[in-house]
């Protein structure tokens, strides 16, 4: 909601120079950046506390974003407990693939689970760096956004009052869902949308890793991805349709897909376990052009959505949390407005290079399941390059590692 005055029934007003609204990994680090420079930030979350730091996400970090972590001193716990990755593996056409990016390109992933960064980035800026932040809040609404006194307002979960913030700047960190990209007008606003008309049943099971890397089946009976969390749990991935009831898979035929699909010759059964979570994503992405409107800077999901097909999310968030808190902070230190004049075309070359490689991996991963011959028959030709020229494979992996000129 963008309305031209804040809620009639306020309570006190308060004010703070950026008021930040979500405490996921672009809101938390943005906020981290502007503590370290001495900005006051207010971090409005609608969830608890608890709640974000045990929220399942995604796990996987590209080098570049864990060296802009470290040189904001952002990336101990990380460094320290995250795995490193080198290589993966594909299988298709019931045979094995290594691919070992690192080797090509001496880059690596680390993979380190969404919850723990979370905890990490929200006790660094709340506990450490004394950062004010507001959980459990409700119906927060955005008003005077294309004037130089923007203001938000929320419900107080304790006292039921209307809460008033005014600020200069909004940082929309709120995810796919919240109420910052819903507040930039239609017509202000350019919304690119592709549907990949599949979904992924995302699981996890209480069972070791079945491999020492990421897997990739691509099988006519639908994509399957092994991904290991811990030494203790592994995160799954199934394609299935869109929509689909997660009850409609059963203990037993996930598993039984799952063996089947990323079976191949010598490799061993995956390791089986109980089921802790199953939910259905529906692959789709979106850009919005530009992230900009008046006070208002989108970043994350709340910007562009990109599905986890190429495992490319997070790592955006962190991107426009690193360029849009260096630029609050020149211009709220220094009086340099030139990165937030900037901020969304800096943005957008990154979110669009990542979006095309996703809906190329998405060929790769789906066609030999598409029903379609001669899709399947030209998704095993580009894995045929991939293996069999070093030049396609270097160019291949330096798209999954992504752009590390940050």
């Amino acid at each position: 909601m963008n309305s031209t005055s804040p809620h009639s029934n306020s309570g006190v007003a308060q004010r703070f120079p950026v008021v930040i609204v979500g405490a996921g990994p672009a809101g938390l680090t943005l906020g981290n950046i502007l503590r370290a420079a001495s900005v006051d930030c207010l971090v409005l979350e609608t969830e608890t506390r608890e709640f974000i730091e045990r929220r399942p996400r995604a796990g996987v970090l590209e080098e570049w974003a864990v060296r802009g972590l470290q040189q904001r001193g952002l990336a101990d716990n990380l460094v320290r407990r995250a795995q490193r990755h080198t290589e993966c593996e594909f299988r298709f056409a019931g045979e094995r693939y290594r691919f070992e990016y690192a080797e090509l390109t001496g880059q690596h992933h680390w993979v380190y689970p969404q919850p723990l960064l979370v905890t990490d980035l929200v006790r660094e800026y709340a506990d450490v760096r004394g950062g004010a932040v507001r959980f459990g809040v409700r119906d927060v609404a955005l008003h005077d956004l294309d004037s130089d006194r923007p203001a938000v307002s929320y419900t107080c979960p304790k006292t039921g009052q209307r809460q008033v913030v005014h600020c200069d700047f909004v940082a929309g960190c709120d995810g796919a869902r919240g109420v910052t990209r819903g507040a930039v007008p239609a017509g202000r606003a350019l919304v690119s949308r592709s549907d990949y008309s599949i979904g992924w049943l995302a699981l996890l099971a209480e069972a070791p890793p079945s491999s020492d890397c990421v897997l990739f089946g691509m099988h006519p009976s639908g994509f399957a991805g092994h991904m290991p969390r811990s030494a203790e749990v592994t995160r799954y991935y199934l394609e299935c349709p869109p929509g689909d009831d997660p009850e409609n898979w059963s203990q037993d035929r996930v598993w039984a897909e799952l063996q089947q699909r990323l079976g191949a010759n010598g490799a061993p059964a995956l390791t089986e376990g109980r089921l802790i979570e199953k939910r259905v994503l529906d692959m789709h992405n979106y850009v919005v052009e530009p992230m900009v409107f008046g006070r208002l800077f989108l970043a994350g999901d709340a910007a562009h959505l990109t599905a986890p097909i190429a495992a490319k999310g997070m790592n955006l968030a962190l991107h426009d949390a690193f360029v849009l808190g260096d630029a609050l902070v020149a211009h709220l230190t220094q009086g340099d407005g030139t990165g937030l004049d900037g901020y969304s075309a800096a943005c957008l070359g990154r979110v669009w290079d990542y979006q095309e490689f996703s809906m190329w991996l998405s060929e790769v991963y789906h066609g030999t399941s598409s029903g379609d011959p001669y899709l399947a028959g030209t998704t095993l030709a580009r894995l045929r390059r991939i293996f069999g020229s070093r030049t396609a494979a270097k160019a291949f992996a330096e798209q999954y590692l992504g752009n590390t000129d940050f």
